[in-house]
């Protein structure tokens, strides 16, 4: 097995100018697999291009090859790298299949043309139809493996938890100079906004984000983990995090990460409506995929149920298949939840609305 590891770049989905300089080191990030002609099939290989980075994802590579006898060669990089990488190496790609960390993303390699269609009955069978990717009647274009959602976290010694059930409690005046988030930039804040969106429309959602900034406790900055912290330590009384952020803090063997959740409170957003918003993992094909055969027996390993305990458990996810082992003790003490049905592909076109919302109303 060969493995590359590359440089996270600035993920970056929403202005052009930034795109056009991801593009140029997306020149920059070619490597000997990529060559000037285009690829040739090579017998037990498969080309992964991955944005995954979990030490359990050793253990899915070594057993599909234990049970295929096919070799993965695989390039780890961010979302954005791999997809501008993509882009530049054209028909040229040497790449089979290509697995992205969020629906937005996803959606921008399916407009892009970056995936072809996938016919699969085992696949169809086994990811529920919610969990694809757009379908023209040649099959799916990418499928989600894994699944995480967005919830609510607040410091109940500094707020009334009855005031913050759903979403759009975050817009409350009560919660004024208490909110804090992340940047808009960030692809988790825009498939929330978005798929917001199609569930309120533009305008409400609109006013919404307009009432969560002036509800801002300091300017968006760092990552979920930064946002928990943030309400553990009394700086903010609530935030927005991916559960695998918490779920790695609960499972850490540091004691002082495991204190900070003993400081906080979880809340699954809208159970007597639509659902807490969910993001997944997902990959597809791709369109010049060299070895075409390897890479759908890989599409379909995934949906194992051996390959999802791997999938979900190497990020505190949940996985896809209905059939396959919920074994993760801290999602296990959580509890059953009601998720947002929402087609995931809506999700990720959904993103652009919500960029321009966001650009509005100074969500920066």
């Amino acid at each position: 097995m060969v493995s590359i590891r590359l440089p996270k770049l600035l993920i970056v989905l929403r202005f052009a100018f930034l795109r056009r300089q991801l593009a140029l080191a997306g020149l920059l990030l070619i490597l000997p697999l990529s060559t000037s002609v285009a690829q040739q099939p090579e017998a037990g290989v498969l080309n992964l291009y991955s944005a995954r980075h979990y030490q359990t994802d050793e253990q899915l590579y070594s057993d599909f090859t234990r049970q295929t006898g096919i070799r993965i060669n695989r390039i780890e990089a961010g979302d954005e790298a791999l997809l501008e990488r993509l882009r530049s190496e054209g028909a040229r790609s040497p790449a089979d299949v290509l697995l992205l960390v969020d629906a937005a993303r996803l959606w921008r390699a399916q407009i892009d043309g970056i995936f072809q269609p996938v016919q699969s009955d085992l696949l169809a069978r086994r990811i529920p139809a919610h969990l694809r990717g757009k379908d023209d009647g040649q099959g799916p274009l990418w499928f989600a493996y894994s699944t995480r959602a967005r919830v609510i976290v607040l410091n109940p010694s500094r707020i009334d938890p009855q005031l913050v059930r759903n979403y759009e409690d975050l817009a409350r005046p009560e919660l004024k100079g208490k909110v804090c988030t992340r940047s808009a930039n960030s692809a988790y804040m825009l498939s929330l906004i978005g798929a917001l969106s199609e569930h309120w429309g533009l305008a409400q959602t609109e006013t919404w984000a307009r009432a969560v900034v002036s509800n801002f406790a300091r300017p968006p900055r760092g990552g979920d983990t930064d946002q928990i912290k943030a309400v553990a330590s009394g700086e903010c009384a609530v935030a927005l995090t991916n559960t695998y952020y918490l779920a790695r803090l609960q499972r850490s063997g540091n004691p002082q990460d495991r204190a900070l959740t003993d400081k906080i409170r979880l809340v699954w957003p809208n159970q007597e409506s639509f659902g807490t918003h969910m993001n997944v993992t997902g990959g597809g094909m791709l369109k010049h995929a060299p070895n075409r055969a390897a890479a759908l027996k890989f599409l379909e390993y995934l949906a194992s149920d051996r390959a999802q305990e791997f999938l979900a458990n190497g990020n505190n996810e949940w996985p896809v298949v209905a059939s396959a082992t919920r074994s993760n003790p801290v999602l296990q003490a959580w509890g059953n939840f009601k998720a947002d049905s929402l087609p995931i592909a809506t999700v990720g076109r959904a993103q652009i609305q919500a960029a321009r919302i966001t650009d509005r109303v100074g969500w920066r």
